[in-house]
């Protein structure tokens, strides 16, 4: 017997002037549900996924072949208003719609904002109710009691059942408990003794010690002879007389016009909240002379160096402006895959598929510090400065290491080619299940505890630094695996809300672009109509973080 499922799609249009009914997401309620059941499972809400209360077709005959289909029969609003935030995340929300999908097997409570089941009740599961598949549906919302009724007519026979349904509470029995609720990504409390960030900070209060020891005892002075002039005062015979020729003008008042180099160069505009999503392309430049790939790509913290990686081995640093000759960083032995600049813009962190980091003088393009390929059992994913210039943290395979370094900037012309630099690993730490990790991210520009994981599992995982383990898992976060993590970093030339450091995007290919809000672990909105089915392309935060840039294959960029 050969039987064959066909679960109802749903389409979602775009009414808006110019978009010309333009489609802007495509549901699949199978997969939908099958991700719904899984979570609920982990979470252990349920034993056992709901796909298991599905229609049987044991009763069927062998040989045959039937064709089970679950179609639409009723699309309704449905009112979420009465929920707490604290239950479902921003299914309160004002901005937020939900919908009722009326199946011939259940109902569904469909969120508009982030295309996720936010509940489902399958006919199967009233022991009263004689009606297993329905033949329509039709829906009310009681706005009295904020019940709905739902009115259903069997597929076979002539049986007519009425459903009452509190919304408010299906959804939040059926939600999974959150577990990010005391997870922030701005340090919210002090670094515990316990800590593997605790000995950085203990290490660099205890050498500002010592230095600071070092320069009192120079100070002192020592018991010496009553004459002990180093030097005696010329009488000024054996030398020309000094002759004054001219006098500086001093009390010359600035009128605020021409302004010295260094000057505009330091100053910071701040950055304008309110102003329209960018739709002019910038310059353009090419990378190299012949056709090759940009692997990675990164902007300074002040936004006047921009640094790439190159599939040819190489990193070049770009003036902001893509004009003049770019300084090159030559040494790896394979495709360069991450790109970070330090806090103070003094060092240029590279990582390639060679197996090796790299610490660049971002000045002089000269090496400071190698780690060998010898230090890590896979190539280096993800690499990037952290905890403010104080770790280098990276991920190689099913974990992320977390290392501390020392860089000397002393130069001595005779042993100029022994490495002085050092590093030292701090902790490392595992992904659930061993799975090799796909992206890392962590912020540098604050104080954080909290760094973000993503594992070919398809899964999203919260390390908690502070208390060295794993806070939270999110599971099946997209239907492939995440290529890329990007959280909203902000920018020193703009100020945001605490609490919006706390929210991130994912993606994946042929998924989309999630966002997440860390206190909830729920995805927020999911962002969809940009090709990308073949190729990962990349995302980023707008510095006010009010818009969020994806990539395409098309050769466009996406912003919304």
């Amino acid at each position: 017997m050969n039987v064959e499922r066909k679960y109802f799609k749903l389409w979602i249009f775009s009414l808006m002037d110019g978009h010309h009914y333009r489609r802007v997401a495509r549901v699949d309620l199978r997969k939908k549900t099958e991700t719904f059941s899984t979570r609920r499972v982990k979470s252990g809400l349920c034993s056992q996924p709901e796909e298991s209360q599905l229609p049987s077709t044991s009763a069927l005959g062998k040989g045959e072949q039937v064709e089970v289909t679950f179609p639409v029969l009723r699309l309704a609003p449905c009112d979420l208003s009465l929920i707490p935030n604290s239950a479902c995340g921003c299914l309160s929300s004002e901005n937020t719609r939900c919908v009722w999908i009326g199946s011939s097997v259940g109902l569904f409570v469909f969120n508009l904002a982030n295309l996720e089941v936010e509940a489902a009740l399958y006919y199967k599961d009233f022991q009263s109710l004689s009606i297993l598949l329905a033949g329509s549906c039709a829906l009310r919302n009681r706005t009295a009691d904020q019940k709905v009724l739902c009115l259903l007519a069997s597929l076979f026979g002539g049986k007519i059942a009425v459903l009452e349904i509190n919304p408010a509470a299906l959804v939040t029995a059926q939600q999974c408990p959150s577990m990010g609720q005391s997870l922030s990504v701005p340090a919210s409390s002090c670094v515990l003794p316990t800590s593997p960030l605790y000995l950085g900070i203990a290490k660099e209060k205890s050498t500002k010690a010592a230095s600071e020891q070092r320069c009192a005892a120079r100070n002192v002075m020592k018991d010496q002879r009553l004459v002990f002039h180093s030097k005696v005062r010329s009488s000024g015979y054996a030398s020309a007389p000094h002759v004054t020729m001219f006098s500086p003008k001093t009390n010359i008042k600035s009128e605020g016009k021409g302004s010295s180099r260094s000057r505009s160069s330091c100053a910071r505009e701040a950055y304008p909240v309110e102003c329209a999503v960018p739709t002019k392309p910038g310059p353009q430049v090419a990378a190299a002379p012949t056709c090759t790939r940009v692997c990675c790509i990164q902007y300074s913290g002040d936004g006047q160096w921009l640094a790439c990686g190159l599939a040819n081995h190489l990193s070049l640093v770009f003036d902001a402006s893509l004009t003049g000759t770019p300084a090159v960083f030559s040494g790896h032995d394979g495709a360069v895959n991450a790109v970070c600049w330090s806090q103070d813009r003094r060092w240029l962190l590279s990582a390639a598929r060679d197996g090796t980091l790299r610490v660049w003088s971002a000045r002089g393009a000269e090496l400071a510090l190698l780690l060998g390929k010898d230090m890590f059992s896979k190539p280096i994913q993800s690499a990037q400065f952290y905890y403010i210039d104080a770790f280098i943290l990276l991920s190689s395979g099913p974990e992320f290491q977390l290392l501390r370094y020392h860089i000397d900037t002393c130069k001595d012309e005779i042993k100029r080619y022994k490495q002085k630099s050092k590093s030292k690993l701090i902790c490392r730490l595992s992904t659930t299940g061993a799975v090799d990790m796909t992206s890392l991210s962590a912020v540098n520009d604050f104080y954080s505890h909290i760094v973000l994981a993503a594992g070919r599992n398809r899964t999203v995982e919260v390390f908690d630094l502070n208390a060295g383990c794993s806070a939270a898992v999110i599971v099946e976060a997209h239907s492939r695996p995440v290529h890329q993590i990007c959280q909203n970093k902000g920018s020193s030339f703009t100020t945001q809300q605490p609490q919006a450091y706390n929210l991130f995007l994912t993606t994946a290919v042929g998924d989309g672009m999630r966002l997440w809000d860390l206190r909830t672990l729920r995805c927020e909105r999911h962002f969809e109509g940009h090709p990308t089915r073949g190729y990962p392309c990349g995302i980023a935060f707008s510095p006010c973080g009010r818009f969020a840039a994806c990539g395409a294959e098309d050769r466009h960029v996406c912003t919304v």
